[in-house]
């Protein structure tokens, strides 16, 4: 079966353009105007996936994905939310409202269609990471399959999960994580730990990384920040 997206906003011109480059995927793919006929497109056929324009008419993206998170029927899709803001706030706001993740316009078809299969990853494995994926930027280089991380010209060394939770944030940059979601992901949903736990971890991750990379959202979790 095909994996159906829901394409909601409410300039034609995106919605053609991320239609044509989804559908030559392999994507089913519906739209939708504003939040509004989104909601009845989902009572016709649930998707998998839902791409959700922030700002629109008639109803906005964050009360859109209110209303989608309040039917448990629906509590299975996945929703990427599209905006030209870049503040932190617009993002801490629609990751509490229950996005997943979170791409800027103009929207860059690659990032978005990485994106899209991490999440179809994610969902058949949590904890799944690519061994041949190399996260490379300038000063800094993760290779899981080795499980090494080189900062600065130098080879550095990471406990399991030191590295687990620095290949999970360096995956999707900018991207606020919520501690929920970081304990899901890297401890998993049967090993009860605490924040603390989280907060140790990102100590050492910065000591390590001479304090580069990891910013704390305040009361929220943290982003890998270039």
């Amino acid at each position: 079966m095909k994996y159906k997206i829901l394409l909601v906003d409410d300039e034609p011109d995106i919605l053609e353009f991320l239609s044509y480059n989804l559908i030559k995927e392999g994507y089913e793919v519906f739209t939708a105007s504003n939040g509004l006929l989104a909601l009845e497109s989902i009572k016709k056929q649930v998707p998998d996936l839902i791409l959700l324009d922030i700002m629109m008419p008639v109803m906005d993206g964050i009360k859109t994905c209110q209303e989608i998170r309040n039917v448990p029927e629906w509590s299975a899709v996945s929703i990427i939310f599209l905006t030209a803001r870049s503040d932190d706030e617009t993002q801490i706001e629609a990751l509490e409202q229950g996005g997943d993740d979170f791409i800027q316009k103009p929207v860059k078809i690659k990032i978005l269609l990485s994106r899209i299969k991490a999440i179809i990853r994610r969902k058949l494995n949590p904890l799944a990471i690519d061994a041949d994926q190399i996260i490379s930027f300038e000063n800094i280089s993760i290779n899981p399959l080795k499980m090494e991380v080189e900062f600065m010209g130098n080879k550095l060394e990471f406990a399991k999960k030191e590295f687990l939770l620095l290949y999970l944030l360096a995956s999707y940059p900018g991207k606020v994580f919520k501690r929920e979601e970081i304990l899901d992901r890297i401890w998993g949903k049967e090993v009860i730990v605490g924040d603390r736990t989280i907060d140790v971890h990102v100590r050492k991750l910065r000591e390590k990384l001479e304090d580069s990379f990891i910013k704390t959202i305040k009361g929220v979790g943290y982003k890998f920040e270039l």
